[in-house]
């Protein structure tokens, strides 16, 4: 009794304390406008001018038209709307009732939630997260049809846990990047950073190293079992409230009796488009060069294949547009904070501001702890810079420089700041909008959860990086 008391207690303290993520965002970039003002600002600019000068770059961040910018906010919510599409369908909607089968208590289910998460993850990040919201919402939705109490902030963490173990996958930004011929020495020398580089990291020194692989097993096995653990413990008296239900799109009758139907309903036409864009997408795959045997697994290629399926699996345009004006609405989130964090990043880069945090770190490191207190820098760098690509393009070159004059182990430390990157989005809701919109939790109910997650995830990594 006092154990469920203490975890109401701690979800109310959380409710009072967290604002929203917008507010989150906002908070963040006044944050750092203070913290470069006071670390970053040259002897012989005066406050007034430097406050403009990084104005100045915030704005541009704002609308930022690069790869890391706009185009990849677009490219989210295009993941986002298309991924909840295929979930509308009648056939995705099936295999999900038959995952739903044995979600029959909060314990159970966010064990399957989590698993099923963390497994898609390790394939590609996108996969995880959508589809771990996806199905999140679909368990709630079960115990909300039959009236039973369920503490859905818990199953929201359990999707939310993917990505904290995603950069140890397949679609790493740092490990993937760096296994491309020449990418390295480009990046230093673009960087301005003189020295004898490697021109890569193969993937069995990172991705599939025996540190990256005891890691990613512990996360798929001990992160399911915590928030069983919890499931078991807390107490469940809230039924989730889901009455605009996330129902798939009925295989109603559309022809019509007398001569041809419309275009929009004819299923000839609405599934031959998925085919041709399904068969376009093999194509392109089966032609794809690069170090990393699955690297065209990348967000065009999965929202290439997404726009297919749900095609296909819609049958018709009509139907597709249907389950558009359904998912459209969850991209709000999205479409206003991502430029906040564009901002951000830009401030932090102009200022140089993420040398400081990173340099303050890594400064007192020596061979042995290098990787460890990169871990550190990388998991305070990402409350500010939560894009994981945009993240090892601006502190990959110091963590590089660092381990040449240091002598370190270069691979264990780009595991590092991945692993860092990714702990502490369990206390970021930048990643978390997508699942909010899909769910439509709010972060006060998720973080408690994922705090809790974070704390096991330090242990994991920490301990790892230190004896391995």
């Amino acid at each position: 009794m006092a154990d469920e008391e203490k975890s109401s207690g701690l979800i109310r303290l959380f409710k009072a304390l967290l604002p929203s993520p917008l507010t989150i965002a906002i908070a963040l970039t006044i944050l750092t406008f203070v913290i470069a003002l006071i670390l970053t600002k040259p002897e012989e600019t005066n406050s007034s001018k430097y406050f403009l000068q990084l104005a100045v770059s915030w704005e541009k961040g704002l609308w930022d038209s690069s790869g890391g910018g706009l185009y990849f906010a677009f490219q989210m919510m295009l993941i986002l709307v298309l991924g909840h599409i295929l979930a509308l369908t009648p056939l995705v909607n099936k295999l999900i009732q038959t995952l739903l089968r044995y979600c029959t208590t909060t314990a159970n289910s966010a064990a399957i939630v989590a698993f099923g998460a963390i497994a898609l993850s390790l394939v590609n990040w996108g996969l995880g997260l959508i589809f771990g919201a996806i199905i999140a919402r679909k368990v709630g939705e079960k115990f909300s049809s039959e009236q039973k109490p369920l503490n859905y902030g818990l199953i929201g963490a359990a999707a939310y846990a993917s990505m904290m173990t995603w950069h140890g996958g397949l679609s790493g930004s740092a490990t993937t990047k760096s296994m491309e011929e020449g990418y390295i020495p480009e990046m230093m020398k673009q960087a301005h950073i003189a020295g004898n580089f490697p021109h890569h990291v193969p993937f069995d020194q990172t991705i599939g190293s025996n540190l990256n692989l005891i890691v990613t097993f512990s996360c798929l096995v001990l992160i399911p079992l915590l928030l069983y653990f919890i499931g078991k413990r807390s107490k469940d008296d809230n039924i989730p409230d889901l009455s605009d239900r996330f129902v798939h799109i009925e295989a109603e009758e559309v022809w019509k009796a007398e001569g041809a139907e419309r275009l929009d309903d004819s299923r000839v036409f609405g599934i031959s488009i998925g085919v041709f864009i399904i068969c376009l997408g093999i194509y392109e795959a089966s032609h794809f060069e690069g170090t990393s045997t699955l690297g065209f697994i990348q967000l065009n290629f999965i929202n290439f294949m997404f726009l297919g399926l749900s095609f296909i699996l819609h049958q018709s345009v009509q139907k597709f547009s249907n389950a558009l004006q359904i998912a459209i609405g969850d991209v709000s989130g999205i479409l206003i904070q991502f430029p906040f964090y564009f901002g951000i990043l830009d401030i932090m880069q102009a200022s140089g501001l993420i040398s400081v945090l990173s340099n303050s770190i890594t400064s007192v490191a020596t061979t042995h702890t290098l990787p460890f207190l990169t871990f550190l820098s990388a998991g305070l760098v990402n409350f500010f810079v939560p894009s994981g690509g945009g993240q090892w393009a601006i502190q990959g070159p110091i963590i590089i420089d660092t381990v040449q004059q240091l002598g370190a182990d270069l691979p264990k430390s780009i595991l590092a700041m991945a692993y860092g990157d990714q702990w502490t989005n369990m206390l970021q809701p930048f990643w978390a909008l997508p699942l909010l919109g899909i769910t439509k939790l709010k972060p006060q109910q998720l973080i408690p959860y994922s705090f809790l997650v974070f704390l096991l995830g330090g242990f994991i990594f920490g301990i790892f990086l230190l004896i391995i």
